[in-house]
């Protein structure tokens, strides 16, 4: 899969498509794919930018990717996209979700198909029940007031009210601070104490 993320994504990457399949892949809404050329592009991304995902044979990858290149699509690491998609508050699965956390907890409830009412799925006892009573934890962003830099796992302490724990965590370039994910109990407000690995 190569991303391909940002304010001029697709129109380069569109350069590279068939005319039928470039029409259709530049409609596509976010969270919507087409496939056309042996490729499944997606649109999509984990940077909060705009953006597809494309799906194709491995062995096609290089070539594609040198192509993207000739086009002004510059590389950037996962450092760069772990950075973007903290500054847009976008989780990550195995950071900031996993299968122990619901949609509810983790910020998510936006994506939850609720209609119609009689629509069943995997999960909807669950999460009815579960939006009736409130959930005992909520995933917020933070931004750290003093010189430090947020990792995963630190502890965040909610003053009368109870601890929880970074999620994920970065220094923002663009905010020139400290931001992070974090779990943290429901009745959390807008203030909250982080802990260092140090014990700071």
């Amino acid at each position: 899969m190569i991303a391909v993320q940002g304010p001029n994504a697709r129109q380069k990457a569109a350069a590279l498509l068939a005319p039928a399949l470039a029409a259709r892949a530049l409609e596509l809404g976010p969270f919507f794919g087409t496939a056309g050329d042996g490729c499944l592009w997606r649109a999509r991304g984990t940077t909060g930018e705009d953006g597809w995902e494309i799906m194709l044979p491995a062995q096609e990858a290089a070539g594609f990717w040198g192509r993207l290149r000739e086009t002004g699509v510059m590389p950037c690491g996962l450092g760069a996209r772990d950075t973007l998609r903290l500054e847009a508050g976008m989780n990550l699965y195995g950071s900031d979700m996993d299968e122990t956390t619901s949609p509810l907890e983790s910020g998510l409830g936006w994506t939850i198909a609720w209609d119609p009412q009689d629509r069943n799925f995997i999960g909807r006892e669950a999460l009815t029940a579960q939006k009736a009573h409130g959930v005992a934890r909520k995933l917020v962003g933070l931004l750290l007031a003093d010189r430090g830099v947020l990792r995963s796992h630190q502890k965040v302490i909610v003053p009368a009210v109870g601890e929880g724990e970074v999620t994920s965590g970065t220094f923002s370039p663009t905010l020139e601070r400290s931001i992070g994910l974090a779990r943290v109990p429901s009745q959390t407000t807008d203030r909250c104490e982080w802990r260092s690995a140090a014990g700071c």
